[in-house]
């Protein structure tokens, strides 16, 4: 008899959608049937992506099961009025934003008190009912969901009521304690019920699956359900061959929304364009992504406008390149103790591309033991002193002037995606037997 399982994985992001959400179950996906488990993954069929990365469709393992059922969006309603913002709204620049619209106001009220958990709830009741009648025919061992967006989990939470399936619920980000929560300008009764379906969905699912500890310590006040933390981490990529920027080029790759504008580091490189000419003929501050206005205000006013280089999003295949070519990477979270618990998906690849990560988040971060640990980086709060900052950036400018500017990373191999999916693969067993 064969020992094989059979899982249900149920996810919004799936390539072409581009963007750190589709990363984490594509290469669970990928490497699962090594484990002796099948993946089956459901997604919509006719999605709104924010972003789009055709490229990421070449990561797709090839014949998995793809179920699909179509999906209807209200985001999908809101483009007639205002496409521009609508993308914004549902990629994440909206919600922390300052200087909003009346349209914006009512789009991102409507987004926290209509929209519950999310603007996906309408895909809830009809993907229950198909793939009810899907798993009378074709059973499987363990339902998988993974949010945000948020809604999915109610999908796991009426299966498990309906079928009495086995589920687990993997947060890719927490529910009520997320950064742009409290920015969604909730009424207390869309509060209350935000908390509510929280609260029953953790103290439904037969596992909780986190990405940090933090996260897991905040579920665990919630539910008695068992919690596993398995982070996200990094993959075998092949990478052409890159030239190191002729620069001294300091790199952030990916969305730098309002509140990733840590004062301490604009002032630091201002200061060291200011008072080191070597440094200032050599350096390139690139910004790769969406950036605010007003982190772009920020770095004008700073004095750092003529060493902005800003390509804009590209696919994840030339990330990789950007990120191996560039000689210090930085990686900004937003300054608060809700942002703890985030371990952005990029710092992984960050870690195993070679050069040192100069990051910037909250006070007890998940992010600096692991930077730490593994001898990649420096973690800073935004209360670190400006001379400490300008003397770790000056350390690593005379290094790349020695040519000898690189990080040497230990115990890397723990944050493979094979190695993670290891994991996964053990908890797996251990809660269907």
């Amino acid at each position: 008899m064969s020992n094989k399982k059979k899982v249900l994985i149920i996810s919004y992001y799936w390539p072409p959608a581009g963007g750190p959400g589709v990363q984490r179950w594509l290469k669970f996906v990928k490497y699962l049937p090594e484990f002796d488990i099948e993946p089956i993954v459901y997604i919509p069929e006719n999605p709104t992506y924010p972003i789009i990365d055709q490229a990421l469709l070449n990561e797709v393992s090839p014949g998995i099961t793809l179920l699909k059922y179509p999906i209807v969006e209200p985001y999908g309603f809101a483009t007639l009025f205002s496409a521009k913002k609508t993308k914004k709204i549902s990629s994440g620049l909206l919600p922390v934003a300052k200087k909003q619209t009346f349209l914006e106001r009512c789009m991102l009220w409507v987004r926290g008190n209509i929209f519950i958990p999310d603007a996906r709830f309408l895909w809830v009741d009809p993907s229950v009912k198909f793939l009810t009648s899907y798993l009378q025919n074709n059973p499987v061992d363990l339902v998988v969901t993974t949010g945000p967006p948020h809604s999915l989990h109610l999908i796991g939470l009426k299966l498990k009521q309906q079928t009495a399936c086995t589920w687990l619920a993997d947060f890719r980000d927490p529910w009520t304690t997320i950064g742009y929560y409290k920015a969604l300008k909730l009424s207390g009764y869309a509060d209350r019920k935000h908390r509510a379906l929280e609260k029953k969905v953790l103290q439904t699912a037969d596992q909780i699956l986190v990405t940090s500890p933090t996260t897991a310590a905040e579920f665990s006040a919630i539910t008695q359900r068992p919690i596993q933390v398995i982070t996200n981490g990094y993959d075998t990529e092949q990478v052409p061959k890159t030239t190191k920027d002729a620069c001294f080029s300091l790199a952030h790759i990916g969305s730098l929304l309002l509140d990733r504008n840590p004062l301490v580091l604009w002032r630091a490189l201002r200061s060291l364009t200011q008072e080191n000419e070597s440094f200032s003929a050599a350096f390139k501050l690139k910004l790769i992504g969406a950036v605010s206005p007003e982190v772009l205000q920020t770095i004008h006013e700073m004095e750092l406008s003529e060493y902005l280089e800003m390509p804009g999003y590209i696919p994840h295949n030339e990330a990789l390149v950007q990120q191996r070519s560039s000689q210090v990477l930085l990686l900004i979270e937003i300054d608060h103790t809700e942002t703890r618990c985030i371990l952005p998906g990029k710092l992984f690849e960050y870690m195993v591309s070679g050069c040192p990560i100069l990051a910037f988040g909250p006070e007890q971060s998940d992010m600096e033991p692991i930077i730490r640990s593994t001898n990649t980086g420096q973690f800073y709060p935004y209360s670190a002193q400006e001379e400490t900052i300008k003397t770790q950036i000056l350390h690593w400018f005379n290094e790349f002037q020695l040519g000898t500017l690189q990080s040497n990373g230990v115990g890397l191999q723990h944050y493979h995606r094979k190695a993670l999916t290891a994991e996964l693969s053990k908890l797996i067993f251990a809660i269907t037997q």
